[in-house]
């Protein structure tokens, strides 16, 4: 799922030298494609009526083949105010929770690192990786590629890294492809020292595909993880996360976005995505070495503010 250089010149300045032929912006989000489920989100359906497989948006059931650009119309809409869009639905912790998942990954610790920022198209996870390496370990050689499939989040992402040291380096290059199905021309097997997805799995449609492409682009002892909206484990915190996720966020929506449905349906991508452990059984089935299957120390996943958002890892052996 990719286009031509042709393609790429609506959605960037020609004079960008790492931005892949794979940008257009004609191709549907990654960020944004969210995933078959079975009764608890992580499998597609087979409808009885016509042998056609089914899946979720938010709530409702629709035909697989129409999930993607559905969901790009969600996030060509959100684009421009995407971290605005995060701030409602976290409080504004969103960030403090990005900074934590970079900052377990350590980039630059051992050295520069080759990573892979998927459904990253507004680059804030890549440019924190980015700024811990130099930081902290003033490396200037770790590069992320940022994949999204949505030209409109890739438009916001080079559009933040203009702003940046980083703008025209080899240390940073967005590309447009699809996390289920990435072209091994332009993301070759056992390539990437790690890969980050926050806050997009959910949305794809196949989210197994998308591990098992994971899988394939790390290389040998490659790093797995995932930030993403989780279970809530304390009944008291899940009733009020969930009124005011169904009743605060899409007026939310609708006031700072004018966009009801949009936020609507982010609510509840959220709901139908697995619960922790069976999202973690997903990580090892596609192949990865994960902790025990409990949350905390030692576990497959780290639960952040009672299990509102999780971080979730694994490592290519």
């Amino acid at each position: 799922m990719h286009r031509s250089l042709s393609q790429l010149r609506p959605l960037v300045p020609k004079t960008t030298s790492r931005l892949s032929p794979l940008v257009s912006a004609s191709v549907r989000h990654n960020h944004q494609n969210a995933q078959p489920t079975t009764s608890s989100g992580s499998g597609s359906n087979l409808s009885s009526d016509h042998g056609a497989r089914t899946t979720h948006f938010g709530f409702k059931t629709v035909p697989e083949e129409e999930k993607e650009s559905l969901v790009r119309g969600v996030f060509d809409s959100v684009a421009s105010s995407y971290d605005l869009m995060n701030d409602a639905m976290s409080l504004g912790v969103h960030r403090l929770w990005k900074d934590e998942f970079v900052a377990r990954l350590k980039p630059g610790a051992r050295g520069p690192l080759r990573c892979i920022d998927v459904a990253g198209g507004t680059g804030d996870i890549a440019l924190r990786i980015l700024d811990s390496a130099r930081e902290k370990y003033a490396d200037r050689e770790t590069s992320v590629d940022v994949v999204d499939i949505n030209g409109e989040m890739l438009k916001e992402g080079f559009k933040r890294f203009k702003k940046t040291m980083y703008h025209n380096t080899p240390q940073i290059a967005f590309k447009q492809a699809n996390a289920q199905a990435m072209p091994e021309s332009e993301f070759p097997s056992n390539t990437y020292d790690v890969y980050t997805i926050a806050f997009g799995i959910r949305n794809c449609t196949s989210v197994p595909d998308v591990l098992k492409e994971a899988y394939r682009v790390l290389k040998p002892g490659g790093t797995f993880a995932c930030l993403e909206f989780s279970r809530v484990d304390n009944p008291l915190l899940g009733t009020l996360y969930d009124q005011y996720s169904f009743s605060i966020l899409p007026l939310l929506g609708t006031i700072l976005a004018g966009d009801r449905e949009s936020y609507q349906y982010l609510v509840e991508s959220i709901r139908k995505f697995p619960p922790q452990p069976e999202f973690a059984k997903m990580i090892a089935d596609a192949g990865f070495t994960t902790g025990a299957p409990h949350e905390g120390k030692g576990g497959a996943w780290t639960d952040l503010w009672g299990g509102i958002a999780s971080i979730h890892t694994g490592v290519k052996i």
